[in-house]
């Protein structure tokens, strides 16, 4: 017969119950490098991104949780979609459509990628019951103002919050080895790459799919 005592003890050894599997927050550039049919792209591409079947089966699944964060220069990062339990189709196409229709907040300043990761490590002390936390970061240049993105991996690892990114190389070609050596960060991290903002929808969808399945690190072309 088996005791309390062991009960008891096979209890404090379980290991803990996730209440979601991923908790994701999604960086959208709006510096100005970015113009206003290039926003939309971004916005409808990653709308409809969560929308795929299986990346919205796979979210609702895991009970995660979204957030969506617009950022450019200095001190010009902000969450635009705050914090949303993804716990049923509707929930997503709720958050999906929020993406899709929240406007511009700015148009004519610089990339700071440093203080977009700093600003948005702050938010997951809200999700800390998400087993996975997760930084999905855009961007169409290298970081030309405020602190290096590398100076926030150390926090991002202390952490234990992965940043993985999409380069679009609309005017910077090899913004996806600068990605790579520079801003993601984390366990099975990766970078894929847009040709420009047309290929964005397409390369955000397979970029969600991939990291809602957690499949393993390098460069995706």
């Amino acid at each position: 017969m088996i005791s309390l005592r062991t009960i008891a003890t096979c209890l404090c050894l379980a290991p803990p119950a996730w209440a979601c599997d991923l908790a994701l927050a999604l960086a959208v550039d709006v510096s100005g490098s970015v113009d206003s049919k290039e926003f939309r792209i971004q916005m409808d591409g990653l709308a409809a991104g969560l929308r795929d079947p299986v990346v919205s089966e796979a979210l609702v699944r895991g009970q995660a949780q979204l957030m969506l964060v617009q950022w450019t220069g200095t001190s010009r990062q902000r969450i635009t979609v705050p914090w949303a339990r993804i716990d049923s189709f509707e929930a997503l196409d709720r958050f999906a459509g929020k993406v899709a229709a929240d406007p511009r907040v700015w148009r004519n300043f610089s990339t700071a990628i440093g203080e977009a990761l700093e600003t948005t490590v702050t938010s997951f002390e809200e999700v800390s019951d998400c087993k996975r936390q997760l930084i999905d970061i855009s961007g169409d240049g290298i970081s030309n103002e405020g602190i290096e993105p590398t100076r926030v991996h150390r926090l991002l690892r202390t952490r234990g919050i992965t940043v993985n990114a999409i380069a679009i190389e609309e005017s910077e070609p090899d913004l996806t080895a600068y990605f790579f050596e520079n801003v993601i960060v984390g366990e099975g991290a990766f970078v894929v790459s847009a040709a420009g903002f047309d290929d964005y929808p397409e390369r955000i969808r397979k970029k969600l799919l991939r990291e809602v399945t957690q499949q393993t690190a390098g460069i995706s072309r």
